[in-house]
């Protein structure tokens, strides 16, 4: 048996065990148990354990984005982000969830739904201890916790907690609108907004109430209207402990409180969410949002 054999046996035998077929490869693995990073971007001097890593980061710095798509001529940076993009054309999904035989065109998004059927709540939130199904929620939760705001706007510096927020945000400084109607060509801001304005034309309702089978075209909706079957009223006034089945309701009671009731019509009310800092296009799609926050409690 060679050194480096002998060597890697007894680092196999210290550590994880784990086996490679290439001495590249089990170099590269040791890496992660020694927290080397031999390899630094020329640009910003940030390291990276591996070479390949460290190639991709530096495209940040020079834009370069080799990978074209074949249908559209759009460019990447990465060859699987495009193949990624090239199945919204081809409408491809690959991966099919082994309990539904649903389709999905993402490894990642195929896992995050099998975790719907399973109950796998992998990933635990350091400082409650509160779990999540998938690593992005649990980070994201975490932030409420820390106040980190590492997302800024590159128009006004105000800062976010995640980086979708962020990009809706500074859409409203540019009044970029990336999503169309399939119908009637009518533009929004985010994706969500327009697949439930798609539904006003469809007419499809996909969230049915337990109770009594009655259809909605939103979530939010169908979960207010369950309320009123189970009586259930989440939302607390913070002066008299009054309960509500809406968070609108219940905001708007605190007003009375405050003695903050708008007397003018006309005065504009903030749209901004209080807890994440999105900016909303209207005060119905701030109240379901409110709701939505709720619901990921």
């Amino acid at each position: 048996m060679t050194t480096t054999e002998t060597q890697r046996k007894e680092y196999e035998r210290k550590n994880c065990g784990q086996l490679f077929n290439q001495l590249s490869a089990y170099k590269e693995h040791e890496r992660t148990h020694t927290g080397e990073k031999p390899y630094t971007c020329k640009y910003c001097k940030k390291c990276f354990s591996r070479l390949q890593i460290c190639k991709l980061h530096e495209r940040i710095h020079t834009g370069e984005k080799p990978y074209t798509c074949k249908h559209c001529k759009k460019c990447f940076s990465r060859l699987e982000i495009c193949k990624l993009h090239e199945r919204t054309h081809t409408g491809e999904k690959p991966y099919t969830c082994k309990y539904c035989e649903k389709c999905f065109n993402q490894s990642s998004n195929c896992k995050k739904h099998e975790r719907t059927h399973t109950g796998e709540k992998s990933y635990t939130c350091k400082y409650c201890k509160k779990c999540f199904s998938q690593s992005s929620d649990c980070k994201k939760h975490e932030r409420t916790h820390t106040g980190e705001k590492p997302y800024i706007c590159k128009h006004c510096k105000k800062c976010f907690n995640q980086s979708a927020t962020c990009k809706r945000h500074e859409r409203t400084h540019t009044g970029e609108k990336p999503y169309t109607c399939k119908y009637c060509k009518k533009c929004f801001n985010q994706s969500s907004d327009c697949k439930q304005h798609e539904r006003i034309h469809t007419g499809v309702k996909p969230y049915t109430c337990k109770h009594c089978k009655k259809s909605f075209i939103q979530s939010s909706t169908c979960k207010q209207h369950e309320r009123i079957h189970t009586g259930e009223k989440p939302y607390t006034c913070k002066y008299c402990k009054k309960c509500f089945g809406q968070l609108g309701n219940c905001k708007e009671h605190e007003r009375t409180h405050k003695g903050v009731i708008e007397e003018n019509s006309n005065q504009v009310e903030s749209l901004t969410c209080w807890i994440c800092q999105e900016e909303l296009g209207s005060r119905a799609c701030l109240i379901r949002h409110y709701d939505d926050h709720t619901r990921q409690r």
